[in-house]
């Protein structure tokens, strides 16, 4: 049985070399057994997370603008219903060609328009002379999903989002996800920006690669993921320990805060770890896709030197 974490309790920060560093993990942390992704845990109290607060206005989820997001979607396989192109005037754009030639080659409706009919369209204001109509992108299950990283005998490495408002943080944190090699993305339903034109924007396409997990209620997901072996780390400024000398072995979720607040209270009482980012300028915060950018990447650096030793 795995033992049972600690409430309320930071790891003491240490100052180690680098070779003390791969050597001990924080004095804290319990030792994991080769068993702990299928270990029993504890059944915990369910918290309450519901606030009045009202869902956040959601764009078109049917739709993507831009060059790449499109070239994306049809590499990943999706279906373009109909597609909107500027028409051509002087020299042809040679990217607006081919795109509109691979979209032709399958059949599908091509309607040129003037700019100004796509700046009507546009929710992105930078649709780059076209815009597609596609099915709507659909979002994955997260129990399939963490079966199916077991069954490939990878140990799992999810990101939790916690209530972002803003397209263009979780379009950025699809596209850090993608890069760093994480399993998969979970949000919540309500309170959150879904997967709409504006997002699959300002992933650069990574939306078509990244599985991205929709949940009623993220405490009961959270709990439903330490049940199953996972470690919860969250981010907040304010705590003790460095994500440098984080412990990101195992099967893993990083919750990430929103925008404006971070972490809500209670959902800092579901993490078994928080770490901060060490600031030294004038400026007290980061942007949050640029925080989870740099948290991430340390941890997908320290997962792979950690299975780079155990081969």
């Amino acid at each position: 049985m795995r033992p049972e974490r600690k409430k309320k309790q930071q790891p003491p920060k240490m100052a180690r070399s680098s070779d003390e560093r791969s050597q001990n993990r924080p004095a804290k942390r319990p030792v994991r057994q080769k068993s702990a992704f299928k270990a029993e845990r504890p059944v915990r109290q369910e918290a309450a997370f519901e606030t009045e607060r009202q869902p956040a206005e959601a764009g078109s989820l049917d739709r993507l603008e831009g060059r790449n997001p499109i070239f994306e979607a049809m590499r990943a396989g999706r279906s373009i219903n109909k597609l909107w192109i500027q028409k051509r005037e002087g020299k042809p754009d040679p990217v607006l060609t081919r795109l509109m030639n691979q979209v032709k080659a399958t059949g599908v409706p091509i309607l040129e328009v003037d700019r100004q009919v796509l700046d009507q369209m546009s929710e992105t204001h930078a649709h780059q002379g076209v815009i597609a109509q596609l099915a709507a992108h659909e979002y994955a299950d997260l129990d399939e999903l963490v079966a199916s990283i077991g069954e490939r005998g990878e140990v799992p490495f999810l990101l939790i989002l916690d209530e972002l408002k803003e397209s263009y943080n979780l379009g950025s944190v699809l596209r850090i996800a993608d890069a760093a090699g994480v399993h998969g993305v979970v949000i919540p339903k309500r309170r959150s920006v879904g997967l709409d034109a504006s997002v699959g924007k300002a992933s650069a396409g990574a939306m078509e690669y990244v599985p991205v997990c929709r949940v009623t209620n993220i405490s009961q997901t959270i709990e439903t993921l330490k049940e199953k072996g996972f470690w919860i780390t969250g981010t907040d400024a304010s705590a003790d320990l460095d994500y440098h000398e984080a412990d990101w072995s195992g099967p893993l979720a990083i919750l990430i805060g929103s925008e404006e607040s971070g972490l809500s209270p209670v959902l800092k009482k579901h993490c078994d770890f928080l770490v901060s980012i060490p600031m030294q300028g004038h400026v007290n915060s980061l942007n949050a896709a640029v925080a989870t950018g740099i948290v991430v990447f340390e941890a997908a650096k320290q997962r792979r030197q950690n299975l780079n030793r155990q081969v």
